[in-house]
């Protein structure tokens, strides 16, 4: 009696292992997506699987979670499946939480309106969503405007603390490779974002800005003209050294890619026509810094605007091949421009 007990015993293990090892099919390799909703216990995920095709029984999918002791460590989203896996390698990607990515690249020098695009190329989002969130390019919110408020983000992030209410995000959305996953929404991914920025403005570059009597808002402005108009990072800090020059004696900065973020036009040429614009952000028409940043620069970008070179040179002069011109005089920059700008 005994020796047919533990024959049972073996005969159930054998018949439990064999079904949480062997998958339901070997030759069904196509992924599908399978969602688990917030909320959904391990039976409810058991019967979905089941009823999906992803595993031929949730009896022993539900076995293998009670026997790891992971019934409440299943995790919502989105997950790609297949049913040539078995239970052990579905029950475990669940726990893990190992749902599908998705990656967002944002390049240095992107502004708000070609992340706004980007998104709503890909269809998560509407370019007109990221902008009620964050704020509308070229918008002064300062001047009454139908226009949604933006989302005051300064109560999270310090860091924001000292940018002027009536200017949007633009410059701090820092670019780099973002995981996130379907369904997670704008305002989430925007915070990776700034957490991001966060990071990799450290202590010791905040501590450089207050020396200086600067804000961290005009050194992010200041960086966003640089990554708009020069490539190298040396000549970055020569331009920032520049541009602090000619700010500090009251001469206009004339940047071109502050008219070009006027007219969205990818483009070093402009016209005399455009320099004209009355907007805030026109470095041509207005003294100083624009009115807020031109584009979300990067690392480099914002190390030149901290630590710019001292030069001779008063002027600067980006070719449309991405060469820097230096010159000393107006005139010299003149000749230069005639001669690298036909």
């Amino acid at each position: 009696m005994k020796r047919i007990n533990i024959l049972i015993i073996i005969i159930v293990l054998f018949f439990i292992l064999q079904a949480i090892y062997i998958p339901k099919s070997s030759s069904e390799t196509e992924d599908k997506l399978f969602l688990i909703e917030k909320g959904e216990n391990l039976f409810q995920i058991a019967n979905k699987l089941e009823q999906e095709g992803m595993i031929r029984s949730r009896f022993f999918f539900d076995f293998f979670v009670f026997l790891k002791n992971s019934q409440s460590k299943l995790q919502a989203g989105e997950y790609s499946l297949n049913s040539s896996m078995n239970i052990i390698e579905i029950a475990n990607k669940i726990i893990s939480g190992d749902t599908i990515k998705i990656l967002i690249t944002i390049p240095e020098g992107w502004n708000l309106r070609d992340i706004a695009w980007n998104f709503e190329n890909k269809g998560m989002f509407q370019a007109e969503e990221l902008f009620e969130l964050i704020g509308f390019p070229l918008i002064n919110y300062s001047v009454n405007t139908d226009l949604p408020k933006p989302k005051d983000f300064s109560i999270d992030y310090e860091f924001l603390k000292d940018k002027p209410k009536n200017v949007n995000l633009e410059g701090y959305l820092f670019p780099d490779t973002y995981e996130t996953v379907p369904g997670a929404g704008l305002e989430s991914i925007v915070r990776k974002m700034l957490d991001n920025f966060d990071k990799k403005l450290t202590q010791d570059l905040r501590e450089k800005i207050k020396e200086q009597g600067r804000t961290i808002f005009e050194i992010i402005t200041m960086a966003s003209l640089l990554e708009k108009e020069v490539k190298d990072f040396e000549e970055k800090k020569i331009v920032a050294g520049i541009l602090w020059k000619r700010m500090e004696n009251k001469i206009g900065l004339h940047v071109d890619a502050t008219i070009s973020y006027i007219t969205g036009k990818k483009t070093v040429k402009i016209s005399k026509q455009e320099t004209e614009i009355d907007s805030l952000y026109n470095t041509y028409k207005y003294r100083g810094l624009p009115l807020g940043p031109i584009c979300n620069p990067g690392l480099e970008s914002i190390i030149a605007a901290i630590h710019p070179a001292n030069s001779d040179y008063w002027y600067y002069l980006s070719t449309p091949e991405g060469e820097t011109i230096f010159n000393k005089t107006l005139e010299e920059h003149n000749i230069d421009k005639a001669e690298y700008l036909k």
